[in-house]
């Protein structure tokens, strides 16, 4: 397993767990993103026993125009129960999504950092309530905002294979590696 830094995660930081899955198509991406949807879930619902209690995750998605980003965000809400029309926020910059959950709400933000030009603007835009909220904030285009999101729990790195993706998943947390490990 490589221990070099994901490109994109600034500052440096030890990958706990890394794993590769081919993706052959739509249909697969879909049932990836099922299954990172129970894993959330799990890591959400796990007894804390003398851990504390969990804090949110922040996961980055990264890939290329057209390599299936916004297509796992939408899977992955849909498997949460979000019924509804999911945006790619290429524009409004972040869209909010509430789930109902047994347990009180769940809420996700779907950042699209695609069109900053500069970090700056990532701190101008006043996003950090967002990661402090204890929410999940699945992030495209992550290196947009350079060091200021710090190190995320998940790197989703996917890359056009052929027909398919390939989809890169590194850990960086141990909440990040508890879902990795159930996907």
């Amino acid at each position: 397993m490589p221990v070099q830094p994901d490109h994109a995660i600034l500052p440096a930081a030890d990958v706990l767990l890394e794993r590769t899955v081919t993706l052959a198509d739509e249909a697969a991406t879909a049932a990836f993103g099922e299954r990172f949807a129970r894993a959330l879930e799990a890591e959400r619902d796990e007894p804390r026993k003398g851990k504390q209690a969990f804090k949110g995750l922040q996961v980055h998605l990264i890939g290329d125009l057209g390599a299936g980003k916004t297509t796992l965000v939408r899977a992955t809400l849909r498997a949460l129960g979000h019924a509804g029309r999911v945006r790619s926020p290429t524009y409004t910059l972040v869209e909010p999504y509430t789930v109902q959950r047994p347990d009180g709400e769940l809420a996700l933000y779907h950042f699209d950092l695609y069109r900053f030009n500069d970090p700056d603007e990532w701190a101008d835009a006043g996003f950090r309530e967002y990661f402090d909220s204890g929410a999940i904030c699945l992030i495209e285009w992550p290196q947009r905002a350079g060091p200021l999101l710090g190190v995320p729990d998940l790197v989703f790195s996917l890359e056009v294979d052929g027909e398919g993706r390939r989809l890169t998943a590194r850990a960086y947390s141990e909440s990040g590696k508890a879902c990795l490990e159930r996907c």
